[in-house]
């Protein structure tokens, strides 16, 4: 039977902020469940047969109430869901919301965008050793910033320790001009835009200062031990095996760790093997430790980004 819904919003921002923006994402809905769909201002119309009809509802109820959680909902998300809703996972897809990682006040709120974030995430709150190994544009590093941040604000760690190897593409810091600090900055510069995405700028430098937030290469985190801290090694597909049994071991009370990198990007010299690789052999299944692994699907930049990584992938496989 056919039947027609009309669906209102509070406000014309809000029916954009569910459907897409200039409901750039209409035809796609329709698609998807099967609908027809007509909007203006803050009102939407479905008309189809009643099961399509209710389960679009469904999906647009789900997207206003991720929304009113605070979540900023982008074309990929509108796909994402779309997907998801495809694939029979509607009820995981209202989960995601619940994985809200709040920062510092004023800051956007942080969420998963996909089911691989979510298990990396709650993988973090329930392990003290997380590996999150997976392709650029998985959210891998900026997840585990979040998390830090929120910790630290919380009180939860007395402070934050940001470190990654000092080494890109061949290149070797002798080779960069300045002093240790102007050479190293580059390798470290993701780990300060994070930084000042989820908290203040003032706050941000006194943390600095005082040495609440420390950000440095992985040769100095050698001979101490990480007590009350959160610690994240990024880019760690760049470890030697001995650098990367080094740095778990500096892990002391209180302390959460979580290690970074991409296994299709390693630029060791020569044929050393990757401490990433070997740890994650050697810690599977010791209890404590966590290893996600991320994939294409979880790629949260331009959709180029998750096509030419898949296009990779299968390159990759074919040879």
């Amino acid at each position: 039977m056919r039947v027609e819904k009309k669906i209102h919003f509070d406000n014309a921002r809000e029916t954009q902020a569910v459907i897409g923006q200039r409901y750039g994402m209409l035809s796609r809905i329709e698609e998807t469940f099967g609908v027809r769909l007509t909007s203006r201002d803050d009102w939407v119309e479905l008309a189809g047969e009643e099961d399509a009809v209710e389960q679009a509802d469904d999906f647009l109820e789900t997207m206003r109430r991720a929304q009113s959680c605070g979540v900023y909902i982008q074309a990929h998300e509108l796909r994402y869901a779309l997907r998801a809703y495809r694939n029979g996972r509607a009820g995981d897809l209202r989960s995601l919301a619940d994985g809200r990682i709040d920062v510092d006040k004023g800051k956007q709120p942080i969420f998963p965008r996909t089911f691989g974030q979510q298990r990396y995430l709650n993988s973090i709150r329930q392990r003290d050793l997380v590996f999150g190994i997976g392709p650029a544009g998985t959210g891998k590093t900026y997840l585990a910033m979040a998390m830090a941040v929120s910790a630290m604000l919380k009180d939860e760690v007395g402070r934050i320790i940001l470190t990654r190897p000092a080494i890109e593409a061949g290149e070797e810091l002798g080779f960069l001009p300045g002093d240790m600090q102007a050479k190293v900055m580059p390798y470290l510069r993701p780990l300060y835009d994070a930084l000042y995405d989820m908290m203040h700028p003032e706050e941000v430098e006194r943390c600095l200062e005082r040495g609440i937030i420390e950000v440095a290469p992985l040769a100095y985190m050698r001979g101490r031990t990480l007590n009350h801290s959160f610690v994240i090694l990024d880019e760690a597909q760049n470890t030697t095996e001995e650098q990367m049994l080094m740095f778990l071991t500096r892990m002391g009370f209180d302390s959460k760790c979580v290690v970074t990198g991409d296994q299709t990007q390693i630029d060791l010299p020569g044929s050393k093997p990757s401490g990433l690789l070997e740890a994650g052999k050697v810690l599977q299944g010791v209890e404590g430790v966590g290893i996600c692994y991320l994939d294409e699907s979880d790629v949260v930049r331009h959709e180029l980004v998750r096509r030419i990584i898949n296009a990779y992938r299968k390159t990759r496989d074919r040879d």
